[in-house]
C-alpha cells in the first residue's frame, strides 16, 4: 500500500500532496479530539466509477463530530462533493478516502475552545486490508486480552480519533502473536467486534451478530450485509454472545470499508467449520463484491457515480 497521491483536499481546497501538513503543536495530535471517516470507490464491469454510500459515510462523519461537539465548517453536500473532487484531481478511478476533521494548533489543554475545526480529504490506492488471501481463503483471529472500550466510557457510536488508540493496542498485540486480526470483547465479556470491523457467526444456517445497542460502532459495511442476506433470505439475529459460540460456529465473517467481507478460518487456535469460508458467507460475500463491482443492479442507492467513461464525466 503506498499512500501516495497528487493531490489532497484541505480546508476548502485542493492542494498539492506534499503541501499537506500540520503543526506538531495540532490539538488532535495530543488529544485524539477528532473524527474521520473511511470510503471506498470501486470501478464498476461498465467502466464507470462511483463512491460505495457517499451519503451514509458523511452522514456519520456529521454525525460523530456532534457527538463530541464539533462544528465541521462545511456542509454535508460540500464534503461529499469534495470527496468527489479529490477522486477527480488524482485521476483516480477506485480508491479509498479518508476525510477528517481534527482541531488546529491555536491551542494546547483540554479545556482548549479556541481552536479552529480542521478538515482534509486524502484519498489512495487500499487494496484487501486484511490480504487478498484473506478474502479469499479466510484469516486467522485471536480474542485480545484488551476490551472493546465501554459505552459508558467513551461514545462508542462515534468513529472518533482517540477511541481507535483501543484497537491499535490489540491489533498490534495478536498481530506480533502471528494472527491477522483481534476479537475484542465486552466489559462483560460478550463478543464485541473486531479493530476495525464488525463480525458475524453463523450457527446453523443463521448469522448472528452483535445488536446496534451493543458496543460496537454502527459499521455502514455491517448496515449493507444485513439488508444483503435480507435479499437472500438469510436469516440474521441481534444478539449478545460469547466466545465459546465463536469456537463452535459454522462460518464466521468480518465486515467493514477497508476489510470489505472477509472470512475468518480460525479463532485462538480453534478451526472454525471445516476451515474454509462457508456457505453463506460466500454468499453474502459474492453479492457484496457484485454490488460494488457492478455485476448486480441490487440498490442504485448506494452509488454515487463520479466518472462515467460513456458520458465523460
Amino acid at each position: 500500500m503506498s499512500l501516495n497521491a497528487d493531490k489532497l483536499w484541505m480546508d476548502g481546497e485542493i492542494i498539492p500532496f506534499e503541501q499537506a501538513r500540520v503543526h506538531v503543536l495540532t490539538h488532535t495530535l495530543h488529544y485524539g479530539y477528532g473524527v474521520f471517516e473511511g470510503i471506498r470507490a470501486y470501478k464498476r464491469a461498465s467502466g464507470e466509477s462511483h463512491v460505495f454510500r457517499l451519503k451514509e459515510h458523511v452522514d456519520r462523519l456529521f454525525e460523530s463530530a456532534h457527538i463530541l461537539g464539533l462544528e465541521i465548517p462545511y456542509g454535508r453536500s460540500e464534503i461529499a462533493e469534495a470527496c468527489i473532487e479529490t477522486l477527480k484531481a488524482n485521476s483516480f478511478d477506485e480508491a479509498y478516502l479518508r476525510p477528517i476533521a481534527f482541531l488546529g494548533d491555536e491551542q494546547l489543554g483540554l479545556g482548549a475552545l479556541g481552536n479552529r475545526v480542521r478538515v482534509a480529504i486524502a484519498t489512495w490506492k487500499w487494496g484487501a486490508y486484511l490480504g487478498e488471501e484473506g478474502l479469499k481463503n479466510g484469516i486467522r483471529c485471536k480474542i485480545s486480552s484488551f476490551s472493546r472500550i465501554h459505552v459508558n466510557v467513551n461514545m462508542v457510536k462515534g468513529k472518533i480519533c482517540g477511541q481507535y488508540v483501543n484497537s491499535v493496542i490489540a491489533k498490534r498485540e495478536v498481530m506480533k502473536a502471528g494472527y491477522d486480526e483481534a476479537i475484542m470483547l465486552d466489559t462483560h465479556g460478550y463478543v464485541s467486534e473486531c479493530t476495525g470491523e464488525n463480525l458475524f457467526m453463523v450457527k446453523n444456517g443463521r448469522v448472528i451478530t452483535a445488536p446496534y445497542g451493543a458496543s460496537i460502532l454502527g459499521g455502514i459495511t455491517r448496515d449493507t450485509v444485513l439488508a444483503l442476506a435480507a435479499d437472500l433470505d438469510v436469516v440474521v439475529e441481534e444478539r449478545l454472545f460469547t466466545r465459546d459460540e465463536l469456537y463452535v460456529a459454522d462460518e464466521i465473517f468480518l465486515c467493514g470499508t477497508a476489510a470489505e467481507v472477509t472470512p475468518v478460518r480460525e479463532v485462538d487456535d480453534r478451526r472454525i467449520g471445516n476451515g474454509r469460508p462457508g456457505e453463506i458467507t460466500s454468499r453474502i460475500s459474492e453479492a457484496f463484491f457484485d454490488v460494488v463491482r457492478g455485476r448486480s443492479t441490487r440498490h442504485p442507492e448506494w452509488r454515487q457515480t463520479y466518472l462515467d467513461p460513456v458520458r465523460g464525466r
